[in-house]
């Protein structure tokens, strides 16, 4: 038998991934399963952006391309950034990925040393801590409460901070909770930054699926000095509903940049060129019209969850400013979070993602990415299981 490395040994598998994998494997045996637990949006992507592609590839557009992706793309990336974002950079400053999440992956591989710490809010996206532990480095937990809408104080992100401290994670909109961090939240978490030369990772992933008129606001925009310090990280997944084409982007400090670059030369080198392709055509062209018409869709399935579960005891419901997830406190149900979530999926036949991997073992994630008539057979069957216990 061969023996594993201990680094993977550390990592736990995606809690995500499996439960919706075996949720999709009932439902296809044929089981009556509502899924609430997959992370990718269920309106299929633009017919504009699969015609792109299908271009691309009648086009001979198959080969490799650079690996931090081709020019053009890297170009529609820069004017996007700036035009929404308020953020100039070069185009070497700007790295394509296969995804934001190998983005996520290759900035800490480039950014971490043995014994360095990297700041996380809680919860947080599980992947985060498990990168971190790849790149051989710590993490460090900022808690934060129901109460408090899940915002950092913050004191307790000055308490977190050591002469270890290499970088803080900001996500906003987040996943799981949909916390939107505002200008004067971000304003004093920038000066702290500052203060102590500390490197800012911002999860930009889900900046366009906002609720009741929040505006996004990405902290490398507050001034030159914050943006020298911050890594912004973004993708087509979300916003486009592009999750299986694997394109993100990571846009920073030129010389992280190109370590990035350089690590995936030797790893997957460049991503899709057809791919690519796809996200320059959904960059380029004015989707704006659908995409409002998809986030008002998103909200008002949020708005429905929100409303069934509020006169509920057992089960109290964390309203969302972003994302398309509803973070629910089950503390009072006596159960921990994945034994309810394995509850929930055997009995009742409805697949939640468990809090414990988020950080939060008294939580269930509830994803409305999916048809309102699902969710409202969903919040039946949850309802029913939550007041038998």
């Amino acid at each position: 038998m061969f023996k594993i490395s201990a680094k993977i040994q550390k990592i736990n598998p995606s809690e995500t991934l499996s439960i919706t994998s075996r949720a999709k494997a009932m439902l296809k045996a044929g089981e009556d399963v509502v899924i609430l637990a997959a992370g990718e949006p269920d309106y299929d992507t633009f017919d504009v952006v699969k015609d792109a592609a299908i271009k691309a590839i009648k086009d001979g557009f198959t080969k490799y391309t650079p690996s931090g992706g081709t020019v053009s793309l890297k170009e529609a990336i820069r004017r996007k950034l700036k035009n929404e974002n308020g953020l100039d950079y070069s185009l070497d400053e700007i790295a394509v990925s296969c995804g934001a999440k190998h983005s996520l992956y290759n900035i800490f591989q480039v950014i971490c040393n043995p014994g360095d710490e990297v700041i996380v809010i809680t919860p947080y996206w599980l992947s985060y801590p498990e990168m971190i532990t790849l790149a051989g480095a710590k993490t460090v937990f900022v808690k934060t409460t129901f109460k408090d809408g899940f915002k950092a104080k913050i004191k307790d992100i000055e308490s977190a901070i050591t002469k270890k401290t290499k970088a803080i994670i900001i996500n906003s909109p987040s996943n799981p909770a949909g916390v939107v961090y505002d200008r004067e939240d971000l304003e004093k978490i920038a000066k702290i930054c500052l203060k102590k030369n500390i490197l800012i990772v911002s999860d930009e992933i889900y900046e366009k699926v906002l609720f009741d008129g929040k505006k996004h606001i990405s902290i490398a925009s507050l001034s030159d000095d914050i943006k020298r310090l911050t890594i912004v990280v973004n993708g087509v997944s979300k916003s486009y509903s592009m999750t299986g084409w694997r394109i993100g982007y990571a846009a920073g400090d030129k010389d992280i940049i190109k370590a990035v670059v350089t690590l995936q030369s030797h790893s997957t080198s460049n991503p899709c060129s057809i791919s690519q392709a796809a996200a320059e055509c959904a960059m380029n062209r004015d989707l704006s019209g659908e995409m409002k018409k998809n986030r008002l869709e998103f909200q008002r399935r949020r708005d429905f969850i929100i409303k069934e579960l509020s006169g509920e005891k057992k089960i109290k419901a964390f309203n969302p400013a972003g994302a398309f997830y509803v973070f629910c406190d089950i503390s009072k149900c006596g159960l921990d979070s994945m034994t309810f979530a394995q509850k929930l999926l055997d009995e009742k036949k409805v697949a939640v993602i468990p809090g414990f991997p988020f950080g939060e073992d008294g939580f269930i994630r509830l994803s409305f990415a999916t048809d309102l008539d699902t969710i409202a057979k969903g919040m039946k069957r949850i309802k029913e299981l939550v007041n038998s216990l």
